[in-house]
């Protein structure tokens, strides 16, 4: 025999009108004005007893309210003063970026083919680098009684330039015995300041050792390239720190 079950019966949540509280609200709000009130009536009879005193206490009442609103209005006016002189620094450097001219490209020299050039032009082309990084006076006098000397000049802080090229092949190092001639007529005869022996091939053990020895500066075929091509500082700057030894 099935069991019946008494379904429950739902309470309404909502909340019912109560009088006691109703009455708790009234009698709060009328302590809450009583209380304004007298606090007020105590003030005034207080001011009427001592005038001097609620003309300070109105006074500093006044005073920190004007305080009040004039921080604000500084502190307003001090971000809007901010906010201006970022504004005015933006579009300084934007005028500025945008007058800016853009970098050149750097041209770098076309490639030379130093061993395909007859000794002639291999002098000239020398004497043209030598030109171009400061030597303006340099010139070719190599020839029949040249004693060694194919391009002179003056480098930028006046030394007496002296060069002598070379222009062999690959095959065909500057030995010991071509430092060796050079050496005794660079600083002997044409009193070099700076004495530079160019070659478009290399140098010897041997010569390159006579040639620190002596204070001659070497530039074989990859040193000239690099020169050329401002891939390295001309070779007077190199002859600084080299000095004659001496014989």
């Amino acid at each position: 025999m099935p069991i019946q079950v008494r379904g429950r019966v739902r309470r309404d949540r909502r909340s019912e009108f109560s009088v006691r509280r109703t009455a708790f609200g009234f009698v709060l709000v009328a302590v809450l004005l009583c209380g304004a009130g007298l606090t007020l009536r105590t003030a005034l009879e207080s001011a009427e007893r001592h005038p001097g005193v609620a003309g300070v206490t109105v006074f500093a009442l006044v005073a920190g309210a004007v305080a009040l609103l004039r921080r604000r209005r500084n502190r307003k006016a001090g971000a809007r003063a901010a906010a201006a002189a970022l504004e005015a620094v933006y579009e300084v450097v934007d005028t500025t970026l945008e007058e800016r001219p853009a970098p050149e490209p750097v041209q770098r020299p076309e490639p030379v083919d130093w061993q395909g050039m007859d000794p002639y032009d291999f002098e000239e082309a020398v004497a043209a680098l030598c030109r171009r990084d400061g030597c303006t006076d340099a010139e070719v006098v190599g020839g029949a009684g040249d004693l060694g000397a194919d391009v002179v000049g003056t480098t930028p802080d006046g030394r007496r330039l002296v060069v002598q090229c070379k222009r062999y092949t690959a095959e065909n190092k500057v030995g010991s015995q071509d430092l060796q001639r050079f050496g005794g007529t660079c600083y002997a005869v044409h009193e070099a300041g700076t004495a530079v022996l160019v070659t478009t091939s290399a140098f010897t053990e041997p010569a390159l050792e006579y040639a620190e020895q002596c204070g001659i500066v070497c530039v074989d075929l990859d040193g000239l390239t690099a020169w050329s091509e401002y891939g390295a500082p001309p070779p007077w700057h190199a002859a600084e720190a080299a000095q004659p030894v001496e014989r």
